[in-house]
């Protein structure tokens, strides 16, 4: 009889993620479509209703996704700690928007066709963490601010453009949140914006590393392949000398040989 505590019939974290990856994105997908529904249409009750039941229990799903993956972490506390950003998103409703970025796992699809380079899989990440950022916070600030005095963010064109030239960092300043939690977001926009910088321009870096690299390794190539056939023409030249000096020696031998 198999021992129960042996690895392969303990029931691990990975293996939890495993079954739960696919279930908790489609719950994702689901809460981003009620939350851009509620915000973007401002829906009044009953709808409003339905929306929050489905986001209430897509948030239930993701509590008891933390839980489980704290029980099984082999160290828990280690991994309370590490992973402290994912209490936070459970426990702070606030944060509850950003708990979306679960929808990056879906660009795994994307990376089957990038290749096994890593500066692949950089700007197809970058690109959709970017994009579904700049999508989530416009729908969080849209939902903070619209209706507060002295706002400027009416509806959904307002928070995206809002939010693109924010994650850029233009700042032309023509539209900026008034309230305590819009201007939170805001920060976070900025600090993903100043990150997005940094990765564009690591990516670019690299690029250009990879061409010189590219191209002084062709270079080393063909001087090695010019090297190799000169190398192959002094033997030749040193061959046929040889063999000149050889018949030039065969009549003087024969001459002293009749003397």
């Amino acid at each position: 009889m198999a021992d129960s505590s042996t690895p392969s019939s303990r029931f691990t974290q990975a293996r939890w993620r495993n079954i739960s990856d696919l279930p908790l994105t489609v719950s994702a997908i689901i809460f981003l479509v009620a939350y851009a529904w509620e915000v973007i249409a401002d829906l009044k009750p009953p709808y409003e209703t339905i929306t929050e039941t489905a986001m209430w229990i897509v948030w239930g799903l993701f509590t008891i996704d933390y839980i489980v993956n704290l029980v099984l972490a082999p160290r828990r506390l280690r991994w309370f700690f590490t992973h402290f950003y994912e209490l936070l998103i459970v426990v702070l409703p606030v944060l509850r928007p950003l708990r979306l970025l679960r929808l990056i796992s879906l660009l795994a699809i994307l990376q089957r066709g990038a290749g096994r380079a890593l500066r692949g899989r950089v700007v197809i990440y970058a690109v959709g963490a970017t994009v579904i950022l700049v999508f989530v916070a416009a729908l969080a600030e849209l939902d903070v601010e619209r209706g507060q005095p002295h706002t400027r963010i009416h509806d959904f064109a307002d928070a995206i453009w809002w939010s693109i030239v924010t994650i850029t960092s233009v700042g032309y300043g023509d539209i900026a949140p008034v309230t305590f939690v819009g201007r939170v977001i805001a920060v976070g926009m900025m600090i993903a914006g100043i990150a997005l910088l940094g990765t564009v321009t690591a990516t670019l870096a690299s690029f250009f590393i990879d061409r010189v690299a590219d191209s002084t390794k062709a270079e080393a190539d063909q001087t090695h392949v010019a090297l190799a056939k000169l190398t192959a023409e002094i033997v030749m030249l040193r061959e046929q000398v040889r063999q000149v000096a050889t018949e030039e020696q065969v009549p003087d031998a024969k001459l002293a040989d009749a003397k």
